[in-house]
């Protein structure tokens, strides 16, 4: 809260044009009110479906809700003047694109911020400190390749390379946490999964970005990177709650068969981080095969600084 509220104020010091209406511009509240709603609806049903069942009426309610007001969403924005998210803007092959892959990606990346930091305090017993720590190696290399290295490898090898392989190495990190031991050792079973996942996310995430961005004229870039970014936080959102769900459905199966509790929690750990590392290598596929790569050099219409725009990381 802190940290908000001081981003909150400094926004308004900072960034007074942020505030400037233009003349006419209506804020499509019921394209937010409905797209919320229904996210949220769908996240509850999901992280409660083990408790009620998947095939409870409450379960079922609530993903069928969420998918109704999807849809009202998707009729609100074809018919309001100002919409939210332009649905005119998906017919661009690689926004498109660019959209499916943050998806899967956001529901890799955020196992790895949450389950992983379970996994060493739960079943390693770290303090909070030594989970904070122990995230250190591979956020500095995720932010040491997002500030200059990963533009220049854009600018060098294009798009799809780039971002297969940096998803491609977030995989095999998450692969690497799926087989960590219940008496793991931190540079033995995490400090390599947390450099291969700093790797591949510092290395991926610009790729991502400017493939949004480099097939829209220069003055929808920021709404093309914008979308992308809210396909990224609604993919975390549902992927965190699908492999949540997944771990504790597996933990509550192995306690029940005897397992000790480390030894359960951690075996649910495991299926998350392998259906995790799966939705990475998904992305890297569809990176690779899908997205139209600007040649190598050549980014015509990206802003100036676009390759230093990464999405928001939170854990």
């Amino acid at each position: 809260m802190p940290v908000g509220i001081a981003v909150f104020f400094l926004t308004f010091r900072l960034v007074p044009s942020a505030f400037e209406r233009a003349e006419n511009r209506q804020i499509d509240i019921a394209g937010a009110l409905t797209v919320t709603a229904s996210l949220m609806l769908a996240v509850y049903a999901i992280v409660n479906g083990n408790r009620e069942g998947w095939l409870s009426a409450q379960t079922l309610g609530f993903l069928g809700a969420g998918v109704v007001l999807l849809a009202v969403f998707v009729a609100i924005e074809a018919r309001v003047s100002t919409p939210l998210m332009p649905l005119s803007i998906f017919r661009i092959r690689n926004v498109s694109v660019s959209n499916v892959v943050g998806v899967l990606w956001a529901g890799a990346m955020f196992a790895w911020f949450f389950l992983s930091a379970l996994y060493l305090q739960l079943v390693l017993g770290y303090s909070p400190l030594e989970v904070g720590l122990a995230f250190l190696p591979g956020n500095l290399v995720m932010g040491a390749l997002s500030v200059g290295l990963s533009a220049k490898l854009v600018m060098r090898y294009g798009i799809r390379i780039p971002l297969g392989v940096g998803l491609s190495l977030a995989a095999v990190g998450l692969l690497l946490f799926a087989r960590a031991p219940v008496d793991g050792n931190f540079v033995v079973d995490v400090l390599p999964s947390m450099v291969l996942l700093g790797l591949g996310a510092g290395m991926a995430f610009n790729p991502l970005l400017l493939a949004a961005m480099s097939d829209v004229d220069q003055k929808d870039a920021g709404l093309a990177s914008g979308v992308v970014n809210t396909a990224f936080m609604m993919g975390g959102a549902l992927g965190l709650a699908v492999l949540a769900s997944l771990a504790a459905s597996r933990t509550d199966s192995l306690a029940a068969s005897g397992a000790s509790d480390p030894a359960a929690l951690t075996g649910g750990y495991h299926l998350a981080f392998l259906v995790g590392a799966l939705f990475a290598i998904g992305a890297a596929a569809l990176g690779a095969g899908l997205l139209r790569g600007s040649p190598a050099g050549a980014h015509e219409g990206v802003p100036d600084g676009a390759p230093d725009a990464v999405p928001s990381q939170a854990h």
